[in-house]
């Protein structure tokens, strides 16, 4: 189902209230690198990256 208009600005303004975004440059090339090893634990990219975070702040679940 495809997003309205309306529906991507009300996913922009929720997002922007309940989100910081961090920006993360890496070589061009890892980036699929990444997305592929996430993905073969069963994450996605953000996921995969903050629960690396988490871990290396003694923050996991």
């Amino acid at each position: 189902m495809a997003y309205t208009e309306a529906g991507k600005r009300a996913v922009a303004k929720y997002s922007a209230k309940a989100y910081d975004s961090i920006l993360l440059r890496v070589k061009k090339g890892e980036r699929e690198k990444i997305q592929a090893h996430a993905e073969s634990k069963g994450l996605s990219l953000n996921k995969y990256i903050q629960q690396l975070i988490e871990q290396d702040m003694g923050k996991m679940d």
